[in-house]
């Protein structure tokens, strides 16, 4: 079984698909990990986020065991990390070197441990329209910028992170119109997907309505 799960920066994409995998019992991929790889290396190396050929170019080399090694870097996942995996993921090139790696896991799905698993949950944008446009479920999780901005605001604070809640929505804000205005993919919601705006509930809420849309297709 493959699940895809879409939708913007903190309307819950993760959270959800962790724990439909544990359910289901399915291997998990976070495709927006290799954009922050892709991202981060751009920093690490000093090139500015705008030069496209350089980014397409540290996406040429990226591989999973490389991806796993960047994801331990202090600004893998914070809000430096998550500003540059957005800016990068906006270029088609970049996309493109990294389409064949995500696809190639829904007919190989492993496990973190490495054994083998009999489906796949992915968590990212373009997942099911791009990646998987055939995935037996297709979810599109949303909620209001304002919302989502408050999540990541709370996580950054958790982190120890000295960022404004104002400047969180305004990179959320950004984020959000860089992704609606990407000529050749932008972020929209599959044709057959389940719309979900998490705005006014909980995560066991969105939980159990994943879970009702997907027994149902199960029948």
């Amino acid at each position: 079984m493959i699940i895809t799960v879409d939708g913007p920066a903190a309307a819950g994409k993760g959270t959800l698909s962790q724990k439909l995998a544990d359910k289901y019992n399915l291997a998990y991929f976070d495709t927006g990990m290799i954009y922050r790889a892709v991202g981060l290396m751009m920093l690490q190396n000093s090139f500015d986020l705008n030069d496209v050929a350089s980014a397409e170019n540290m996406a040429a080399q990226l591989s999973f065991s490389k991806m796993l090694e960047l994801s331990k870097d202090k600004d893998f996942r914070s809000a430096v990390g998550g500003k540059a995996a957005s800016v990068v993921s906006s270029y088609s090139g970049v996309r493109a070197r990294l389409l064949d790696m995500q696809r190639n896991f829904a007919k190989n799905p492993l496990f973190a441990d490495g054994k083998p698993a009999s489906g796949v949950i992915y968590d990212g944008r373009d997942t099911g329209t791009v990646v998987c446009p055939h995935a037996d479920v297709k979810f599109f999780i949303t909620a209001s910028p304002e919302v989502r901005a408050q999540r990541r605001y709370d996580e950054f604070l958790q982190r120890g992170g000295d960022m404004s809640f104002q400047e969180v929505l305004k990179d959320v804000i950004a984020r959000d119109e860089r992704d609606a205005n990407r000529k050749d993919a932008p972020m929209i919601p599959a044709e057959d997907a389940i719309l979900l705006d998490t705005s006014a509930m909980s995560i066991d809420e969105v939980f159990q309505k994943a879970v009702a849309f997907i027994e149902e297709k199960l029948k």
